[in-house]
């Protein structure tokens, strides 16, 4: 088992106080993605980011992650102010974004390498493609690879580094339908072995059901989070849910209803 070092301790906690990000479009205009976002993620949560394309889903990662700063507002890990990207954050994509001329040990070990710290943390690269089910794959380049195994790829990449809060936007979205709730439980089940905060954007309703401690649905444009969900049905052994439960079809039948609170029609991206 990979050693957990951070596990052990009380970290991960995201605070998100009175956040607004504006953008300057192409025509010179101003536009707000995110206006006065207060929240708080509790170390070891999951949750799931669901709202209309475009309403600054991906834009709230990016503030978390120190890709971009806010307009106004603050954003803590720790509380320590987050003003640039660390290890402690780690980023997966929907494209896994290997370097497709080096192998899948290599590309995990990439981030160590450049932090310097290969030599005595080198167990880990080995360790993290096991814990993602990727032994016997360590010389197979990326394009030898599944979608599912490729992501499985950069999940180890963004893990090796002992991120406290690991951010994923859409990760599942290019997958089939079988393959994706393989990599939910997956996911699920790397979660529960590392204790890592966890925040996910995602389009699908029922995956933000399946995975969730709570989640946050944004409204459309500038993006606020309209309701956060507490997702109150027991976990099977997969630490997943039962998805044709009573409770399941019930708070994916909230989440709907908060969604299209002003009366429009579902986005056709929504996975229902």
């Amino acid at each position: 088992m990979v050693e957990t070092t951070e596990k052990n301790n009380v970290t991960g906690t995201i605070e998100v106080k009175d956040v607004r990000k504006e953008f300057i479009d192409p025509n010179g205009e101003t536009v707000v993605a995110l206006d006065n976002v207060n929240v708080k993620i509790n170390p070891g949560e999951f949750i799931c980011l669901i709202g209309p394309s475009g309403c600054g889903k991906s834009t709230f990662l990016r503030l978390v992650a120190g890709l971009i700063k806010p307009t106004e507002g603050e954003l803590f890990l720790d509380e320590k102010k987050i003003v640039k990207p660390g290890y402690d954050r780690g980023l997966v994509f929907q494209d896994p974004t290997l370097f497709p001329w080096l192998n899948i040990y290599e590309n995990v070990a990439f981030g160590l390498k450049v932090r310097h710290v290969y030599n005595e943390r080198k167990k880990d690269v080995k360790e993290f493609i096991k814990l993602v089910n990727l032994e016997g794959f360590e010389k197979a380049l990326p394009h030898h690879l599944s979608g599912g195994m490729a992501q499985r790829a950069g999940l180890a990449r963004a893990l090796v580094n002992h991120p406290k809060v690991l951010l994923l936007d859409e990760p599942f979205g290019a997958l089939d339908a079988f393959t994706r709730m393989n990599m939910q439980d997956e996911l699920l089940r790397i979660w529960k072995e590392r204790g890592t905060t966890m925040i996910m954007v995602t389009h699908d309703v029922d995956e933000a059901v399946y995975l969730s401690d709570r989640i946050f649905v944004m409204t459309p444009r500038p993006a606020k989070i309209e309701s956060i969900i507490d997702v109150e049905i027991g976990r099977n052994e997969n630490f997943g849910r039962k998805r044709d439960s009573v409770d399941f079809l019930r708070t994916r039948s909230k989440i709907l209803q908060v969604l299209n609170f002003t009366g429009k029609e579902l986005e056709e991206d929504y996975v229902i």
